[in-house]
């Protein structure tokens, strides 16, 4: 998805979004209506869901704004700082007390950030300080969604209400500001979406055969592939800073991986 933001070319950051999107709400609303509930919502969940569509979508906003401005690798990888914003916001929004463990990877994991943002005090650190607020506000939308889930909110529903806020976000941006567009980068803004689309399915699919204390550290992958296709197509070679920050980020979120895998077969032991 990120690769495909990111060769569309020169198009306002906002068109981008929409059409991402768009192609997310599609596949939402096809699920949707071939399910008995259709678009059917819980009382419950209005509140949850306005906030996840709210940060979801300033958070994909700024992290489309820094693939635009930054290595397709530092953007991805400021985005996945996600899960340690989620463990501080986890604290007020869920009443979870972290461990040590998640408190000390989370402080870790900042430093490593710093390396990628390399604050110098000039206008050049904008995007990547935007870039960090897209990770903070999925973190957060991440949030949301798990006290949706435990409130049995459907996943369908989630991802509609999400892509369909988005584009209403969006829409008044494209519609005044619209930027012709090629065959090449109408194809280009689609693949985004079905790409982005794919993945969340993906994942989804993943998530049902396996907890995700077990495969949740595998999606830093997409960094490397990220950083592969920058290399290959973009000719973008991540500075010596960026790949320790790389290295320090997901090397925290290994560890605590491990750490967390070894503590649950111990008490089953």
């Amino acid at each position: 998805m990120t690769f495909f933001v990111r060769i569309s070319g020169d198009l306002p950051t906002m068109q981008k979004a929409f059409f991402r999107n768009a192609v997310a709400a599609v596949v939402a609303t096809v699920a949707l209506l071939r399910s008995p509930e259709k678009f059917k919502i819980k009382k419950t969940s209005y509140g949850d869901i306005a906030f996840r569509c709210i940060f979801g979508t300033s958070g994909l906003i700024c992290n489309f704004y820094a693939i635009d401005r930054l290595g397709i690798a530092d953007a991805n990888m400021l985005n996945k700082l996600s899960p340690f914003f989620a463990i501080l916001l986890s604290i007020p929004l869920l009443k979870e007390v972290p461990k040590v463990r998640d408190i000390v990877a989370t402080i870790i994991a900042f430093i490593g950030a710093l390396f990628i943002i390399r604050p110098g005090g000039d206008m050049s650190v904008v995007p990547a300080l935007i870039g960090l607020y897209g990770g903070f506000g999925a973190g957060t939308a991440y949030v949301f969604v798990r006290r949706l889930g435990g409130k049995g909110e459907r996943t369908p529903i989630i991802v509609f209400c999400f892509s369909a806020f988005s584009c209403l976000v969006t829409a008044p941006f494209l519609i005044f500001g619209f930027v012709p567009m090629t065959g090449w980068q109408w194809f280009c803004l689609v693949m985004a979406g079905v790409s982005a689309s794919l993945g969340q399915f993906s994942i989804t699919t993943a998530y049902k055969f396996a907890p995700a204390k077990e495969i949740s550290v595998f999606d830093y992958t997409q960094v490397i592939f990220a950083a592969i296709l920058g290399m290959i197509f973009l000719s973008e070679t991540p500075s010596y800073l960026s790949i320790i920050g790389y290295v320090i980020i997901i090397g925290t979120a290994v560890v605590r991986w491990y750490l967390t895998l070894k503590r649950e077969r111990e008490v089953q032991a």
